[in-house]
């Protein structure tokens, strides 16, 4: 996966620190429009703390995280409150433990997803409960939308089952819809790959593909599934002792020693890899 495109958030310097102990130490990087990109190292290397300064869960100790947004323009994301970097610079992302509302539909699920929009139409609940002709709109606008999103992420089949009923991996692709129905341009999933088998890893890798080359979004993936990290990424970003020590892409990653060093330079308990994983990288 070659070739250039615009970026669309830029990191600049970021640090953070908790007391005594920096979690992330100076970091730069970018997330170019249109790409998957990736961040990987082994257990402790500063991933979800990375991540979390990326989505607005931790305020960094310094540094910058500029958003090229295409409507608003450059946005300071790292100045900006956690509900409005979803809202408002559309950054969304899903977590490593499914947050989907077990008793809810699947239907049920995207469409809440969009109570920003159903909040404003409804004039923060007046014309909802009023019944007012805006209102029903948006809620018709609402659920057509949610539709279209689960015809296109192939979940029709599944879209009045409770989402707790599903199996594990159905839940994972309906959790990445949901984020979908807040209608994000750059897309954060951490760990979206975390208790799946082999073959909802494939089906997994299509989606994330699909999603980069039709919807018009970005993705940034934090993951420890080399298969799938190595598959669909575009760059990617290797951190150790919250350093980034490599940059590339894939066929560059998998062949730079420093990467290969932080990885089996630890036991394989120890840093989560497969065999098979370990091959992806020597």
């Amino acid at each position: 996966m070659t070739g250039s495109a615009a970026k669309l958030l830029e990191v600049s310097n970021l640090t953070m620190r908790f007391g005594g102990i920096t979690a992330v130490d100076d970091l730069s990087m970018s997330v170019e429009a249109g790409r998957i990109t990736s961040i990987i190292g082994p257990n402790g290397a500063g991933k979800t703390t990375l991540f979390n300064c990326l989505t607005g869960f931790y305020r960094p100790t310094s540094g910058r995280i500029a958003l090229n947004h295409p409507i608003q323009g450059p946005l300071a994301l790292e100045r900006m409150p956690t509900h409005e970097l979803a809202r408002s610079a559309q950054v969304l992302r899903t977590f490593q433990n499914i947050r989907l509302f077990p008793r809810m539909t699947v239907l049920e699920n995207l469409i809440v997803a969009q109570h920003s929009v159903l909040q404003r139409a409804s004039r923060f609940s007046l014309a909802g409960i009023l019944g007012l002709r805006a209102y029903r709109e948006a809620d018709d606008k609402a659920v057509e939308f949610a539709q279209a999103l689960l015809r296109r992420l192939d979940l029709s089949a599944f879209g009045d089952t409770a989402a707790g009923a599903l199996p594990y991996g159905t839940q994972r692709r309906v959790e990445i819809a949901r984020a979908m129905a807040a209608r994000p341009i750059l897309l954060c999933l951490d760990e979206p790959a975390a208790g799946l088998n082999p073959r909802e890893s494939a089906v997994l890798n299509n989606l994330l593909k699909s999603l980069v080359a039709n919807e018009g979004i970005a993705i940034l993936l934090v993951e420890h599934d080399m298969s799938v990290v190595m598959s669909i990424s575009h760059r990617i970003y290797v951190l150790n002792y919250g350093k980034k020590i490599a940059e590339g892409t894939p066929r560059e990653i998998q062949s730079d020693p420093h990467v290969i060093a932080a990885y089996l330079g630890e036991p394989d308990e120890e840093v989560g890899l497969s065999p098979r994983e370990r091959e992806m990288l020597t």
